[in-house]
């Protein structure tokens, strides 16, 4: 039975300050920085890693392409939360029913909880190496500290800040070390213009999936109603969800490119994005390697935060067990996909096999039908008014779309064939 709650547009009070541009831009990052952190984890980076290690600068391309689809769909998202008053899985409740709602709710949980594990070995491991200890005790103590966030005050306030806090330390540790490698910028510039090297499709794949997170870009209409941003936010927040996802790209993109430079000419692979900071030491001094590891820590951390909030109030809404931060049953679900994660971390100290294939698995059904919500949704007059999708934005979104299901038709071959 569909819900009584109705599409609704917000009055909202304009609060926007008078001062700079620069100022008022500034004081407007927010819920698609947390987004970036979200998806800038040690995974993504460890991908971005392996491709500048075996391919050098020849595939940046494909980030710019891969992080052009996650601004558009973040976007995307963004608008429907300030185009109506209640959560895009209410509006989806009411278009397509329970079902699906409960798909997406408990889909996005599993997705979540099972990558998590991922995040909590990462923020343990960049701390193990920059004290020389052991990771797992690290890995302990972040998620406790990350439990602990989530009984505070105006969490979504302190959530924002600690995000663009991570952020800001992951782009100076990273743009230091870039500084300090001094890539080739004639070839840099040369890997913008696209080509596929041989052996690289898996990686191109990996890139795509793990920077064009529908998930997270799902969730932006959540943040931006935390916020309390409405249509007469609409400029803020469409600008906002840009540049916080143009973040995500640059970060990505200097790893990549600092990895190009450092581990390409000597012919290291790497397991991990660690292994890189670890190379950069004896080349450039210790010193440099801290740096790195500290950038590699707050990807990690809030990556462990920001993925946990998500997939625990998406399960949470889908259950109506509540909508916003402050719920106890959002808090509740956010608790399960971090004890999971640092669960799995602490007795597997890695990702099972089983775990990967799990989580592969469900984002088959999940991933596509996330993308193809956020669409429609996008595109309903009654619901969205003059916030609805343009020509060029419905373009890219159908390309995007596109994206979405080779990947799911790449995931089903990798697994049954």
């Amino acid at each position: 039975m569909a819900s009584t709650e109705k599409h609704t547009v917000k009055e909202g009070v304009d609060t926007q300050p008078t001062h700079s541009v620069f100022a008022h831009w500034l004081h407007s990052l927010g819920p698609a920085v947390i987004t970036a952190a979200l998806v800038l984890g040690p995974g993504s980076l460890t991908v971005s890693t392996n491709i500048g290690a075996l391919h050098g600068y020849q595939l940046i391309w494909v980030l710019v392409i891969a992080t052009i689809f996650m601004m558009v769909f973040t976007e995307m998202s963004a608008r429907i939360g300030m185009a109506t008053d209640q959560t895009l899985l209410s509006t989806i409740r009411d278009k397509w029913g329970q079902t699906v709602t409960s798909i997406i709710g408990i889909g996005a949980f599993l997705v979540t909880a099972s990558f998590q594990a991922g995040n909590a070995i990462g923020s343990g491991a960049a701390f193990g190496v920059l004290t020389n200890t052991s990771s797992i005790i690290w890995t302990l103590i972040f998620t406790l500290l990350a439990i602990v966030l989530l009984f505070v005050k105006n969490l979504y306030k302190v959530l924002e800040k600690l995000m663009l806090v991570l952020v800001a330390l992951m782009l100076m540790s990273f743009l230091i070390t870039l500084f300090v490698v001094k890539p080739n910028l004639s070839s840099l510039f040369r890997g913008f213009v696209p080509n596929i090297p041989h052996g690289s499709m898996l990686l191109i794949i990996a890139l795509f999936a793990t920077t064009f997170s529908v998930v997270g870009a799902f969730y932006q209409s959540y943040f931006v109603q935390e916020r309390g941003w409405d249509r007469k936010n609409a400029k803020d927040g469409i600008i906002e969800s840009y540049s916080g996802i143009l973040i995500l790209g640059l970060i990505s993109g200097m790893v990549m490119v600092c990895a190009a430079k450092v581990l390409l000419p000597q012919g290291i692979t790497v397991n991990s994005v660690v292994d890189l900071g670890k190379t950069i030491g004896p080349l450039y001094g210790s010193w440099s390697t801290v740096i790195f590891m500290l950038g590699l820590w707050g990807a990690a951390f809030s990556s462990l935060t920001a993925n946990a909030t998500i997939g625990g109030a998406l399960l949470a809404d889908a259950l109506g067990l509540g909508r916003k931060l402050s719920d106890k049953g959002v808090r509740y679900c956010i608790i399960a996909v971090m004890v999971i994660g640092a669960g799995v971390a602490i007795f597997f100290q890695g990702l099972p096999i089983q775990l990967i294939l799990f989580a592969q698995a469900i984002t088959i059904v999940v991933v596509p039908l996330i993308g193809i919500s956020l669409y429609v949704v996008a595109n309903d007059k009654e619901i969205m008014g003059d916030l609805r999708n343009s020509t060029f934005k419905n373009v890219i979104g159908i390309i995007g779309l596109l994206v979405l299901l080779v990947l799911a038709g790449n995931t089903i071959k990798n697994l049954f064939f």
